[in-house]
């Protein structure tokens, strides 16, 4: 490892604290922010999961609407639907290649689609989860320009966590917050190893 001259170290810790407390001071705006996770990476609904938990921490409303998944239980539906502030559907019908019926797939997306509109018309709600709502988008199952404009008219406190890879340009213009998950390396595509419990399900 190597060494850092402690005093250099302290200079330049107080020099990065000066810019980060400026930055906390200038940014004083109050809004509902528009979060997308996307990318070929693993962590996408756990992130967006993860941010739930963080939001009922703080006693929250929430909402979830899986598109997609569906025909398999996962473990944050096991856990999730239970609690008293979070309002949980799943929507979908499995993957893509499962169904192999586009019109139910629309049927689906659609039918998911208006539970969330209720959601982001109801400033109750604190924090709307989309999980996989990406991939609905990917294969035209909804309008994207619907989606954008039920988005943008949401409560203005109302923060939207969107999972799924392939998110549209449109969508990350949109959002406030955009991050893609990288694949490095992938226990089941490059060692063959099965969904495990409490990783992937």
């Amino acid at each position: 490892m190597k060494k850092v001259d402690p005093k250099r170290h302290a200079e330049r810790m107080a020099i990065k604290q000066q810019i980060m407390q400026a930055r906390i001071k200038a940014a004083d705006k109050e809004q509902g922010l528009l979060l997308v996770l996307t990318g070929p990476g693993k962590g996408k609904s756990s992130s967006g999961f993860g941010m739930l938990a963080r939001a009922l921490g703080h006693g929250m409303q929430a909402g979830v609407v899986q598109f997609i998944k569906g025909a398999f239980s996962t473990g944050e539906e096991a856990f999730f639907r239970e609690l008293p502030n979070v309002t949980y559907h799943v929507m979908g019908e499995g993957y893509t290649w499962d169904t192999q019926d586009r019109e139910r797939d629309i049927q689906a997306a659609e039918a998911a689609w208006e539970v969330v509109r209720g959601m982001l018309n109801d400033p109750s709600v604190d924090l709307v989860l989309l999980d996989e709502l990406n991939i609905a988008l990917h294969y035209g199952y909804l309008d994207l320009d619907r989606v954008l404009d039920d988005l943008q008219a949401r409560p203005p406190m109302q923060h939207v966590i969107v999972t799924g890879r392939y998110a549209p340009e449109a969508l990350i213009e949109l959002a406030d917050t955009v991050t893609e998950m990288k694949v490095v390396k992938h226990a089941f595509k490059d060692q063959g190893i099965k969904a495990q419990k409490g990783i992937e399900l």
